[in-house]
């Protein structure tokens, strides 16, 4: 998995980056087969947003974030871009009509 995290109006400290990466962790534990992410932080005025650019096999996932904190950006990401990929994985894996599994071609 390849990481970018870029900052809009703001540093990019080493403890961001590494809650950032500690979080992202618990994405690749449920799908392994992430290849790029790319995180935008940024502050406008009294909120800070965050963006992700997830690209998995045959698709690309994205969600944003805003709060007043940083971190509970951050969480609040984590747990959208959560939502997005099991239900991608869901999407792969189609029962078929006599109860057997079809797997979709990504695989």
């Amino acid at each position: 998995m390849n990481l970018q995290v870029m900052g809009h109006h703001i540093e990019v400290t080493p403890a961001i980056r590494d809650y950032l990466t500690s979080k992202l962790d618990r994405l690749t534990r449920r799908f392994d087969h992430m290849i790029d992410v790319n995180v935008i932080l940024s502050i406008e005025r009294e909120h800070r947003k965050v963006e992700a650019s997830v690209h998995v096999r045959g698709r690309d996932l994205f969600a944003e974030s805003q709060d007043t904190d940083m971190y509970a950006a951050i969480d609040a990401l984590i747990d959208k871009l959560d939502r997005q990929i099991v239900k991608h994985k869901e999407k792969r894996v189609q029962p078929r009509v006599d109860g057997s599994v079809k797997r979709s071609a990504a695989e």
